[in-house]
């Protein structure tokens, strides 16, 4: 049998990692753009800490959103739209078209493309996603059309970059 204070303590340890494991220092998200040759059109995959996605939706609006549930997808595509576009070396928004979000207790993963283009050098990439709310938020960009892999870094210094 364990003493009372050691199991006091071994309680709040536990009650402790749980809360720490929940909690991060670190805001980061990714998206993957790439040109699919099978359909021909260019698919933007973006994955996010499902954690910072629920609290910025809770702060935009007011409430907590399931972000499992089909009638939290509207503000949160809002949200993107206006924090993540595409424009084309002509500076025209490109048509970025939505098609759909997987959640789970980890992480945010939002489907979008353009339908029957592949990206030309200097496409102009905005994205701030959650840099507007969280300061210290980092988004990196993958990008292959052709050739190898382009990386852009994203930050509240940095949220337009353009392709090469």
């Amino acid at each position: 049998m364990m003493p009372r204070a050691l199991r006091l303590t071994f309680a709040a340890v536990l009650a402790f990692a749980g809360t720490a494991a929940h909690a991060h220092n670190f805001h980061m998200g990714i998206a993957d753009i790439s040109y699919n040759e099978r359909t021909g059109n260019t698919e933007i995959v973006h994955t996010y800490t499902a954690h910072d996605v629920a609290t910025l939706l809770a702060n935009l609006y007011g409430r907590n959103l399931d972000l499992g549930q089909a009638d939290s997808e509207a503000p949160l595509r809002r949200y993107v739209e206006k924090q993540f576009y595409l424009e084309g070396p002509d500076r025209k928004r490109l048509p970025l078209n939505w098609v759909g979000v997987k959640a789970d207790a980890d992480s945010i993963v939002i489907f979008q493309e353009i339908e029957g283009r592949k990206l030309a050098p200097a496409t102009r990439i905005h994205n701030a996603l959650l840099i507007d709310f969280l300061p210290s938020q980092k988004n990196t960009v993958n990008l292959q059309t052709d050739g190898p892999v382009q990386t852009l870094i994203f930050d509240q210094g940095s949220i337009d970059q353009t392709t090469r």
